[in-house]
């Protein structure tokens, strides 16, 4: 199989950037997604200084985030099978309604000043619950809407664009608001910005995709998603990598209020500028991912993101003010959307379609389901030696993980070409011309 002449058309200039807006589901998913990701990050900041003022603890804000995560790591494997054996859209329409409610119910606590730290666990574990399926299901369905060729790459970035759109104005939205009326405002704006992404998924048309009937045991079939993971170099690698950035350095963004306002002496305002920053880099880098032609040199990109993202980390560790601190997060947003779009990609790639779910799974719990550990024991790590101190040293063990996923690239890459090429993502020629490369690296070093 070859690239089309229309598919080679298609990746120059600004149309090429939004080749995957071609796809009417598409279209639909992102408008929705674009109002209901800037209302999630408007809880999300609003959810952490609210914490913070309750309790002025920084474990508190660890142990918080970590009930809302830990069903992450428990329910999302799991999670992938039901994904794997049912309607992906159906599945998203009630995820997504299930979490109106609870931003209605967490809208009321706060609003009739009800809110203590047993409610906010309860209720982060049922907001949890319903994200571990939510997530892996939303992961798997980009290939229902745009399928698993020439535009998926582009899909994948998109989506990672409006994923840090909203990141970039939530937490700035948020930030004004808390400065100008009650947090429960917040609370109350993010469950109605679920009405837009409800209903784009009512008006979409997807084409029922053929589901085998299941003869075995969610579990055997679980522990089959696992052994295909694991067995296959190229996506065990991706996996770990994203797990060992997600404990050591994604739970910078729990400490962010303890950063605000005993290291810079802030408000709710600068936590606002703080969270906003990451997001921003992250935008720049979707807008770099969505020009990309093809899924050439993803291996390196991976890497490359991760190292920025601890580079980005140990540079907020040592910042004294708000310019050096802003300047620094960005770094750490570029590099975390670099890396987890791009190995998003890769996965999605590469698998066989009937394990899709469950390997978006595992991607999941990688991502998501180690922030709840790295939360608890960041918040921990910071209570005894400092958020600065803590930051540091999740920058240093992202940055090697970065440089040593570097030096297997030329490994991994002659597994998966044949995939790309088979699949009409890549000439012939150019794979077996990339293979011949890395054959020549190799024995160059031995």
């Amino acid at each position: 199989m070859t690239v089309s002449a229309d598919q080679r058309q298609d990746t120059g200039g600004l149309r090429g950037m939004l080749r995957a807006f071609r796809h009417r589901n598409f279209r639909l998913y992102f408008s929705g997604q674009s109002i209901s990701l800037i209302g999630t990050w408007v809880q999300q900041i609003a959810l952490s200084w609210t914490i913070y003022q309750l309790t002025h603890s920084s474990f508190l804000l660890g142990l918080v985030s970590f009930a809302g995560q830990l069903p992450l790591f428990l329910i999302t494997p799991l999670a992938g099978v039901f994904v794997d054996r049912f309607n992906r859209h159906r599945i998203l329409i009630i995820t997504q309604a299930l979490a109106m409610v609870q931003a209605f119910i967490l809208a009321v606590v706060v609003s009739t000043g009800s809110l203590q730290v047993w409610n906010l666990i309860a209720l982060n574990i049922f907001a949890g619950t319903i994200l571990a399926v939510d997530l892996t299901a939303r992961q798997a369905f980009i290939v229902d809407m745009v399928g698993a060729g020439h535009d998926l790459p582009n899909a994948v970035a998109l989506n990672a664009f409006v994923i840090n759109g909203g990141r970039m104005l939530g937490p700035a939205i948020a930030g004004l608001l808390l400065t100008i009326v009650s947090p429960s405002v917040c609370f109350y704006a993010n469950a109605i910005s679920y009405i837009p992404v409800i209903a784009a998924l009512l008006a979409m048309r997807i084409k029922n995709r053929p589901i085998a009937h299941a003869e075995s045991s969610a579990v055997e079939d679980f522990i089959e998603g696992v052994h295909y993971a694991v067995n296959f170099p190229p996506i065990w690698a991706v996996l770990i990598l994203v797990a060992l950035v997600s404990l050591a350095g994604l739970p910078y963004a729990v400490l962010m209020p303890v950063f605000a306002a005993e290291v810079l002496h802030g408000d709710a305002h600068t936590l606002g500028w703080l969270m906003t920053a990451p997001g921003i880099g992250a935008l720049i880098a979707t807008v770099y991912l969505a020009s990309r032609k093809s899924i050439y040199g993803a291996g390196p990109r991976i890497a490359v993101g991760a190292i920025m993202f601890g580079a980005g980390l140990i540079a907020t560790g040592i910042a004294r003010n708000l310019e050096l601190a802003l300047m620094a997060l960005a770094l750490v947003g570029m590099g975390m959307i670099v890396q987890l779009a791009t190995s998003n990609t890769v996965l999605q790639t590469i698998v066989d379609d009937d394990k899709r779910g469950r390997v978006m799974s595992l991607y999941t719990m990688a991502f998501m389901g180690m922030t709840p550990f790295g939360s608890l024991v960041g918040g921990a790590v910071a209570h005894r030696i400092g958020v600065q101190l803590t930051m540091l040293c999740g920058g240093i063990i992202c940055l090697g993980a970065g440089l040593l996923f570097a030096l297997r690239i030329p490994v991994l890459r002659p597994m998966v070409l044949p995939i790309y090429q088979r699949k009409g993502i890549i000439p012939l020629e150019v794979a077996e011309g990339l293979q011949n490369a890395s054959a020549l690296l190799r024995s160059e070093r031995r």
